[in-house]
């Protein structure tokens, strides 16, 4: 799809005023009619968690009413889909003291102490810098994080284990992190900086990976570009990415001067994610210049037919609350943001009969991130991950304080999608093959 016309409508809030913090605290206040807005506060809105589950509540509700023409959902199964995730739950965390799921999970994988040593590394900097360094490798790691495919897998030497898909990635990212092959000075090689990211080649990050003809990588191609175009968009916002030595790292600094009563909120995180990083994505949709990111058509939308997800942005967000609690910030409303609409997920919703596929050609045809059937996919798993954490919490006497759907992502339905998928077909592949240039999953 090429550029949209400008859109100046957008559907009212169904339940009056909106506090949108990802809007700079601007209210919206629904009135009678659909109300004209200017194209930046088009573009604010659907950079919005809020427009995130409005739109796909929409979807959600048709396919509900069996009108969809590619998923039928069985809200049934709710109550066994919640039991499944609980129980792996309980397998991994007997104590229901769950982290976040975010990329630093992914950085131990195979129970080795990478976080450790990383600190041991970052031992001489202060907390700031010790902040700006962890922001640097996730922010890079995360963008990095888009699927692997199943042929290729990472080999750690020092640990002489191997790891695929995600774990993989990750390990190999925090590989080239210490390795400093994101840095341009020598000296300083425990951070990610522009002038390096704008000269990163296809080679060296190939290399990085281990990716080769008999050990390939989906989408290297794809990441190489990401990571230089990020190198420009650090350039680009000196505002938030600093005017000396441009880093992803100096994000801190930015959130800093955010943060009230040292309380951070989640969706001002994601705000800045997305307002720093959004013209990163190729090829994408845009209102007055400005690249939406990960947003996709669907018919049954109404008004402009966009539905947004942003799931690396929210993956990346999540990603970045860490190094912000470690420095004394509390982050709070967390569940302003929303469950991540990619294969696992989606998959667990599919497997287990939550959503179930109206014609066949879904499972034997590659479908393309921008299809109908993959909107439609993702826009239902959100409101569905939305509906099994209520349900997970109602059953173990929870509080959306106790146990947030962070953390229901991480203990349970990524989880619990990867299980189900590994029961079911050879190398644990999703239900529903999905063309990737690794930017989208």
């Amino acid at each position: 799809m090429g550029k949209l016309l400008p859109i100046t409508y957008y559907p009212i809030p169904k339940f009056g005023v909106y506090r949108l913090e990802e809007v700079r605290n601007m209210e919206i206040t629904a009135k009678a009619q659909r109300t004209p807005r200017s194209e930046t506060e088009v573009v604010a809105y659907l950079r919005s968690p809020i427009a995130i589950r409005e739109r796909c509540e929409q979807i959600f509700t048709m396919a509900v009413a069996g009108k969809s023409h590619h998923f039928a959902c069985d809200l049934d199964q709710l109550g066994q889909v919640a039991d499944y995730v609980i129980a792996v739950m309980r397998e991994q965390y007997p104590d229901l003291q769950i982290p976040f799921h975010s990329r630093w999970r992914h950085f131990e994988a195979g129970g080795v102490p990478r976080l450790a040593l990383l600190d041991q590394k970052l031992a001489e900097m202060t907390p700031i810098q010790k902040a700006a360094a962890k922001f640097d490798l996730a922010i890079i790691s995360v963008l990095l994080d888009a699927g692997a495919g199943d042929r290729w897998h990472f080999y750690e030497k020092e640990t002489q284990m191997g790891f695929q898909r995600s774990e993989g990635l990750a390990v190999a990212s925090y590989h080239m992190f210490c390795q400093g092959l994101f840095a341009s000075d020598p000296h300083q090689p425990l951070q990610a900086d522009a002038q390096k990211l704008q000269q990163l080649t296809e080679k060296e990050l190939a290399d990085g990976f281990g990716a080769t003809t008999e050990n390939p990588l989906v989408g290297i191609a794809g990441r190489s570009q990401l990571l230089q175009k990020l190198g420009h968009l650090l350039l680009a916002s000196p505002q938030i990415f600093g005017e000396q030595n441009p880093r992803p790292g100096n994000l801190v600094n930015y959130l800093l001067k955010k943060e009230k009563n040292n309380q951070l909120a989640a969706a001002t995180v994601l705000s800045a994610v997305l307002e720093g990083l959004s013209d990163i994505w190729p090829g994408r949709l845009e209102i007055a210049g400005s690249n939406l990111g990960d947003v996709w058509f669907h018919p049954a939308v109404s008004d402009d037919g966009l539905v947004p997800f942003h799931k690396l942005s929210q993956w990346l967000s999540y990603s970045l609350l860490e190094p912000l609690q470690e420095l004394g910030i509390e982050i709070i409303n967390l569940d302003a943001l929303t469950g991540l609409p990619e294969y696992r997920n989606g998959g667990l919703c599919l497997d287990l009969g939550l959503l179930k596929a109206k014609h066949p050609d879904i499972f034997s045809r590659t479908q393309s991130v921008a299809s109908e059937v993959i909107v439609e996919w993702r826009a239902l798993t959100v409101i569905l991950l939305d509906q099994i954490a209520a349900t997970v919490r109602k059953k173990l006497g929870m509080s959306n304080e106790e146990l947030p759907l962070v953390k229901i992502l991480q203990g349970g339905t990524w989880t619990a999608g990867r299980k189900i998928a590994a029961q079911l077909r050879t190398g644990g592949i999703p239900p529903i093959q999905i063309e990737s240039d690794g930017t989208v999953f």
